[in-house]
């Protein structure tokens, strides 16, 4: 990736951008507050360091790590999926094409370690590929533990795109929480010499929208030539409850305009390299009573409660066609009458998100081994209510090989049918089909 040069010209040039974009943000802010008042009525963290380079300092860094597959493992280095002109005849008929096994797999986002069945993973050799070969998963998430530097790092998840790449499947989703701040898995990572972004709530008080820009872009940049094209960030909560042990700095703070057009600005910045942003966690957890990693969470809101604040932020991100909403672990008991999360409701995912505001985008789920979930659902039945509700992406579950299995019986017992797997499968492969392969 070239390296970005910053001369006087070009900071001149995006003070420019960033005044004419911040005033054309007030004015929309303005409507911002209105949209699901619409909506419902029509439907009854810093700046990088002088003189840094981000790829500067992953190429100079790091020994390369990784095995290579045995040599009839190797892949084919062409495939069918890398495709630039993309239509819903092309999606229709490769789904055609797949079977229940192969659609089923493509729902899930999990753990290398989880996928492979070892306890760590490092690097992408023969385990992943005959992993890949039985479970062709729609992506994989890293942690700290499969980290070790840049050069590692990225030899591993070009690696594991040109096994995929290899067994003539789709490209992967490869995803990281890398929000900024204290949840930086690669950044704050000791092998890792990277600039450091600001808290969400830091950016969020000096009220200056260029600066959420420049945390995506700086962010954006990294994941981008390590080979992440997914970041499961920003948090797009808005902070209402001060007593929210959840959000905190983590999000821009409590009005709803700011957050919205930070939250923008963010995914912008992400957007410049390639890099999907998740916005989440959807209804707004910034809200909530209680930690959903540790147990149910609660928001006492209505819709129209929500509508004031919480969702204001989802609603600009909606207008402006972002191809990733999260779905929190959020029980609304004032709206579903139990304590059913967010995530595992068709009241919320199909009813409100789908229909009421009128999302077209992937529905990820947030990890579906936190204890708002975990504790209360087995695995199987976890997953098949995810996909009921209207998700399309299931993220994490407690025991992939079960949640997979759930699905497939589901599927075969007719509590799921195999048009609904269909479409959440257009939906994820009309974003892949357009994913560039990363190459070292």
């Amino acid at each position: 990736m070239t390296t970005r040069k910053h001369s006087r010209k070009k900071r001149n040039q995006k003070g420019i951008k960033w005044f004419y974009i911040t005033a054309a943000g007030l004015v929309s802010a303005v409507i911002l507050a209105a949209i699901l008042f619409k909506i419902r009525a029509d439907s009854a963290d810093s700046q990088r360091p002088a003189g840094t380079s981000v790829s500067q300092k992953i190429a100079g860094s790091g020994d390369r790590a990784g095995d290579s597959p045995n040599e009839e493992n190797r892949p084919d280095k062409g495939n069918q999926w890398n495709k630039t002109n993309i239509d819903n005849t092309n999606i229709r008929t490769i789904i055609s094409q797949m079977s229940l096994e192969q659609k089923a797999a493509q729902l899930f986002i999990i753990t290398p370690e989880a996928l492979t069945g070892f306890q760590t993973v490092t690097q992408a050799g023969d385990a992943t590929y005959k992993a890949l070969q039985e479970y062709p998963v729609a992506g994989l998430i890293y942690f700290p533990q499969n980290l070790q530097n840049p050069k590692q790092l990225k030899t591993m998840t070009a690696r594991t795109q040109e096994l995929a790449a290899g067994l003539n499947q789709l490209p992967l989703f490869l995803s990281i929480d890398e929000e900024g701040g204290k949840v930086a898995r690669i950044a704050n990572h000791e092998g890792f010499d990277l600039p450091k972004v600001d808290t969400m709530a830091e950016i969020g008080k000096s009220r200056d929208i260029s600066r959420a820009y420049e945390a995506g872009s700086v962010i954006g940049e990294y994941l981008e030539e390590l080979g992440i094209n997914l970041d499961l960030a920003p948090d797009a909560d808005v902070l209402t409850n001060p007593d929210n042990t959840v959000v905190l700095d983590r999000s821009f703070g409590s009005d709803p305009v700011l957050v919205t057009q930070m939250t923008k600005a963010y995914m912008k910045g992400l957007e410049e390299h390639h890099v999907y942003g998740t916005p989440k966690h959807f209804p707004g957890h910034g809200a909530t009573q209680g930690d959903s990693h540790k147990g149910f969470a609660y928001t006492y809101k209505t819709w129209d409660e929500l509508e004031q604040a919480e969702l204001v932020p989802f609603a600009g991100l909606i207008q402006d066609n972002t191809p990733f909403i999260m779905a929190g672990h959020i029980s609304l008991p004032r709206i579903t009458g139990d304590d059913t999360p967010s995530s595992l409701s068709p009241q919320v995912l199909t009813g409100y998100l789908r229909e009421t505001m009128g999302y077209k985008g992937i529905i990820i789920t947030d990890a579906l081994n936190m204890g708002a979930v975990q504790d209360n659902y087995p695995p199987d039945q976890t997953a098949v209510m995810a996909l009921q509700a209207g998700a399309d992406l299931l993220l994490m579950p407690a025991d992939f090989r079960e949640a997979y299995g759930g699905v497939l019986n589901a599927v075969k017992t007719g509590e799921l049918t195999e048009e609904r797997i269909d479409q959440s499968l257009t939906r994820i492969l009309g974003l892949k089909l357009t994913l560039p392969r990363h190459k070292r």
